[in-house]
């Protein structure tokens, strides 16, 4: 299912965690670019008709996998576009290899107790919810992204490039991506 490789340079992947700020620098950067930006979730939600936390609910992350799979085969046949990786994506060996022989990936990497910060109030990530779809509390949920993480970062050391995406204003942290994009996408 793996598409042919011809240029890499023409597709970046953003991964990292959930609340890493995948989908909201992957526009921006985009735009700075001149590339168009997809969020994956989003596609495939769109693809199945369902939110991703409907998806988990009625036929589990393993079909949820699948379906990011042959979506990110799809999108690796497009130029000039960045795709915003669900947190847990690559941990599907044919979704990382299409992606790290079909562009370049960044890892927006956040320090956990940021990411306990960013996501300690969501509902919407089926990941950080308990097994009755209520919210963790803190510690639980710091003991879960840790969890998370530790399964994780080995396919995020996988990135061509590695940003801090802490507390740094969103803007530097999209001209840092520039800078050291550009050579990269020569």
């Amino acid at each position: 299912m793996t598409p042919p490789v011809q240029h890499r340079n023409r597709r970046i992947y953003l991964t990292g965690f959930m609340g890493s700020g995948k989908s909201t620098i992957g526009p921006i950067l985009a735009n700075v670019l001149g590339y168009e930006f997809v969020d994956l979730d989003d596609a495939v939600a769109a693809r199945e008709g369902k939110t991703v936390r409907e998806i988990f609910r009625d036929h589990g992350e393993s079909y949820f996998r699948r379906k990011e799979c042959e979506t990110i085969a799809e999108l690796s046949l497009r130029d000039r576009l960045i795709v915003s990786l669900g947190g847990g994506t690559l941990a599907d060996q044919e979704s990382l290899a299409i992606v790290t022989s079909t562009g370049i990936l960044v890892y927006l990497k956040v320090p956990v107790e940021e990411i306990v910060r960013r996501l300690r109030n969501k509902t919407d990530r089926p990941m950080v919810l308990g097994p009755d779809g209520e919210r963790l509390n803190e510690e639980e949920l710091r003991q879960r992204i840790l969890h998370l993480l530790a399964q994780r970062e080995p396919f995020y050391a996988h990135a061509d490039l590695t940003i801090l995406a802490d507390q740094t204003r969103l803007g530097l942290t999209v001209d840092r991506l520039v800078r050291e994009l550009s050579p990269l996408l020569r």
